[in-house]
């Protein structure tokens, strides 16, 4: 059938060439100019097609996929060896001409520059310290597996690594006495409910369907945890069958206690946080739900999720890390349902992380929260302070760089009997959980209460918070200013997923503002970096072979500082 194919092509078999998903790539032994696409045209001998080369060098020579068998041998030839200069795509069966491709990956294709690493660049694998904004390989992980992509370790201190309080006596000498630290991972992943993934089979048709089933999604899903082996995971869109059969057991086989809260309505997902006994203990687990039968603008069926966890390896017996989920609306054009379901989250914080001295213990806020970077709720988690005067309902999230329709907030956004301030604290005092108990914590909330009914008649337009929250990410490339994304599919690529923490004094990745946070607070050590969209597209966007979620997991690794 291929005749007409180097014999020792023959040979690689039918499988060998089909199996291959998207605009998977070779990597030359020679230098290339730039790459080069195949064609959408299929001759009959061939289940692939031609390569039709573009602004080829003198010094272009044939892949060695083409060579006599015994130099094909020889060749040092890698698939993970992608570099700008030498490269070609293999074409996704679904896609037989370049009309058929997402607008995303056409625009790919027509301005924007490679980003990608270079081999070249040196392994810190084995090193045990970076230098600040040092950026290491992740240690080889699905570097031999292809179709991927390779994520690097970006490091913001010289001590990085995570250690034991209990197992790092010589650390804990260097340190002075009125401080002590404890070193944890958190990550931030969606991984895309396959309830939903059929309901919206439209934002996969770049995909090979037998990539989007369960079976062949859940372990590609599972290995990743294992693989990132996150101390706390925040997990949305957690479809409730699938917890309740597989998710949760395989997490607990890995050392995780599991916390669970479904969207409310007949929706089948929801969000969960889970966290390695081995450095937490639970104190307290308070489900948030965004649905109020009473108040028309609470219809939709969001969730959240905030956990009061205890380390096991600190010091001080009262420590305690507030961990936040949720999943907010999609809907681009409900800002005011949005800025609501946000305000109740962190009430509930606010009701769960204070002190006895009256000072919130350190926060991180994780999940998916359908706004772009820059609009007026990412600023408002960020500044702690909103405006919304005159603010188009549409423009809330900038989800939509044209929204449709410019009706305005409304002033308050939600009515009073949701018992929610303009500074998001509960206004009525709900009934006290025994570990936040105490007089004294009582009279302050009830003054805190005072404070904000008034300061809410006199400002009705400004929202209000008491967390000084930081990113872990920056959402752009310091070198090129291309965005980073963590999400990507057929109709959009953009950044909707955060990790915001409440940043100790001295963390020099904090964000601006940030450095009068709470006493003590969490310096952030490192994060795994996110990728471009070009950079996705390069292995057929999300889900694709090795990636089995529309969104990539985020990562970062605190330090809790008590002083």
């Amino acid at each position: 059938r291929h005749s007409m194919l180097p014999r020792h092509v023959q040979r690689l078999g039918r499988d060998w060439i089909t199996h291959w998903n998207g605009p998977q790539i070779f990597t030359l032994s020679s230098p290339v100019s730039s790459c080069m696409r195949w064609a959408g045209h299929y001759p009959p001998w061939a289940t692939f097609s031609l390569p039709i080369p573009a602004d080829f060098s003198t010094n272009w020579r044939l892949p060695p996929v083409f060579l006599p068998w015994r130099q094909f041998q020889n060749s040092n030839w890698h698939l993970d060896n992608y570099t700008q200069s030498s490269c070609f795509h293999l074409p996704n069966p679904s896609m037989k001409s370049e009309g058929e491709e997402p607008l995303t990956k056409k625009r790919r294709l027509s301005g924007q520059h490679d980003t990608s690493t270079s081999d070249e660049e040196t392994n810190f694998s084995n090193q045990k310290e970076a230098p600040c904004l040092s950026v290491a390989q992740n240690e080889g992980k699905h570097s031999s597996k292809k179709g991927t992509i390779k994520r690097n370790w970006e490091y913001f201190c010289q001590q990085s690594r995570t250690m034991k309080i209990s197992e790092n006596k010589e650390s804990d000498q260097s340190n002075t006495e009125s401080e002590a630290t404890f070193d944890f991972t958190v990550m931030s992943y969606n991984i895309l409910s396959q309830d939903l993934l059929e309901d919206n089979s439209h934002l996969y048709k770049h995909c090979r369907q037998r990539l989007l089933f369960w079976a062949y999604r859940f372990p590609n899903i599972l290995q990743e945890i294992k693989q990132l082996d996150a101390d706390v995971l925040c997990l949305q869109e957690v479809q409730e069958d699938h917890y309740r059969t597989e998710i949760k057991s395989h997490l607990e086989s890995l050392g995780y206690h599991c916390e669970y809260k479904m969207r409310t309505g007949r929706k089948p997902d929801g969000c969960a946080i889970c966290f390695k006994t081995s450095k937490f203990s639970l104190i307290s687990s308070n489900p948030v739900e965004f649905f109020r039968r009473d108040i028309p603008l609470l219809d939709r069926d969001n969730v959240g999720l905030v956990l009061l966890l205890q380390p096991r390896f600190h010091c001080k017996s009262n420590a305690a890390i507030c961990i936040a989920n949720t999943h907010l609306l999609y809907n681009p054009r409900r800002g005011d349902i949005k800025l609501t379901q946000l305000a109740m989250l962190l009430a509930e914080i606010a009701s769960v992380a204070p002190r006895k001295d009256g000072s919130f213990c350190p926060i991180i806020i994780c999940g998916d929260f359908n706004s772009v970077p820059g609009s007026p709720l990412y600023r408002f988690i960020k500044e702690g302070k909103l405006n919304y005067e005159g603010l188009a309902i549409g423009k809330v999230s900038g989800q939509e760089q044209f929204p449709r329709g410019q009706r305005i907030l409304s002033i308050p956004i939600w009515p009073k009997k949701l018992g929610i301030s303009q500074n998001c604290v509960y206004e009525i005092k709900q009934q006290q959980k025994e570990e936040n108990a105490g007089e004294k914590l009582e009279r302050a909330k009830l003054d805190n209460t005072q404070e904000t009914v008034i300061a809410s008649e006199k400002s009705s337009s400004k929202l209000q918070h008491h967390f000084k929250l930081s990113s872990v990410y920056s959402h752009y490339f310091p070198e090129t200013g291309i965005p980073e994304v963590t999400t990507c599919h057929s109709r959009s690529a953009v950044t909707v997923d955060y990790i915001f923490y409440s940043a100790a004094n001295d963390d020099t990745a904090a964000q601006p503002g940030a450095e009068d946070s709470f006493c003590g607070g969490l310096k952030l050590l490192g994060r795994l970096a996110l990728l471009t969209e070009k950079d996705l597209w390069t292995v057929n966007g999300l889900p694709n072979e090795n990636n089995s979620s529309d969104h990539l997991p985020l990562l970062a690794e605190f330090r809790l500082i008590e002083r």
